[in-house]
């Protein structure tokens, strides 16, 4: 693994930040608690506290348990085990939000945004529909896109939990702080949303969107892999009321020669094992800086300096 972004690339970016971020901005660190952290999140992670701390950022630390199926409580205190190792606080209570942020303590919140929703008449429906019946109507190459089904056969609301709003036909266009112009037509993309699911459970689109705009983020960090679902996400977060839709930057991914991204069940080694094999925390922050390409060298970096990683004389002040 090499790093992913050369000087010029930097100094590229950190031009855009110190240009486009707005003023006493706000993100976040959500992990879902599904697993234990590895280096990719290691590397979020690093980009999201060393731009927060060199640009006037706040971070929220929030747990993404919506997925009550895979969601454990073990993986939820490793995550906070491993940023209280790692030297990486949150910002919450500055910004008076719980120190302890889960998505699985307000679903009611959910409930509320859902019937906003239809209240606002956007076109919100039951669906029946699998994920097996979804990959019938969608090429292999491509993402998943729901064709439309339950909308037009106008399935009752008891036959199911599932919920899924309409997008219309419209072209999102937006600018990412690290890709420049993007272009996308969510309905092209991935058809009608799923706002939740047939286990009543709330997807991963719909309650990130809920959470951001509750909780007054408007700078998304994140990887490449997510860059797709942005212009779904704007469209939501419009039908929800955000009047402005947040600044995002989507950062290199760490992946295996196939592609792949890093996860457990690849047998990627998990940030506990890296400090129970001797690794500090300044060694670790300072490898996923190099792996993101924040770094030409794999050199320590502990938490209190993430922000000077942006300093570099290329692109200093």
């Amino acid at each position: 693994m090499t790093p992913a972004l050369t000087q010029a690339d930097r100094a590229a970016l950190r031009a855009r930040l110190l240009r486009d971020l707005p003023p006493a901005w706000r993100t976040r660190f959500a992990p879902a608690p599904t697993g234990h952290l590895h280096l990719g999140h290691a590397v979020n992670a690093v980009y999201v506290w060393s731009i927060a701390r060199a640009f006037g950022g706040s971070v929220i630390v929030r747990i993404e348990d919506h997925d009550g199926r895979r969601s454990r409580a073990a993986y939820d205190a490793s995550i906070r085990a491993d940023l209280a190792w790692l030297g990486l606080e949150g910002d919450n209570a500055a910004v008076a939000h719980p120190v302890v942020l889960r998505q699985s303590d307000t679903p009611d919140l959910y409930t509320a945004d859902l019937e906003r929703l239809a209240a606002a008449g956007a076109h919100v429906y039951p669906c029946r529909c699998s994920r097996r019946d979804m990959t019938a109507h969608t090429d292999h190459h491509r993402e998943l896109c729901y064709p439309g089904t339950c909308r037009r056969a106008a399935v009752l609301p008891e036959d199911t939990a599932a919920r899924r709003l309409q997008l219309g036909d419209d072209v999102i266009t937006f600018t990412d702080l690290r890709h420049g112009v993007q272009t996308q037509q969510p309905s092209a993309q991935c058809g009608d949303l799923l706002l939740k699911d047939r286990f009543s459970q709330w997807t991963y689109q719909f309650a990130v969107v809920a959470d951001d705009l509750r909780q007054g983020v408007n700078v998304i960090i994140r990887g490449d892999d997510l860059l797709d679902s942005t212009g779904r996400q704007f469209m939501l977060g419009e039908a929800l009321g955000r009047r402005l839709p947040p600044q995002v930057l989507h950062h290199p991914l760490i992946t295996h020669p196939d592609g792949t991204k890093l996860s457990k069940s690849r047998g990627d080694r998990g940030l506990a094992e890296l400090r129970a094999a001797g690794w500090d925390a300044a060694r670790v922050l300072g490898y996923a800086a190099w792996l993101g390409g924040l770094q030409d060298q794999p050199q320590p970096v502990p938490a209190d300096s993430l922000g000077h990683l942006w300093n570099h004389p290329v692109i200093s002040r």
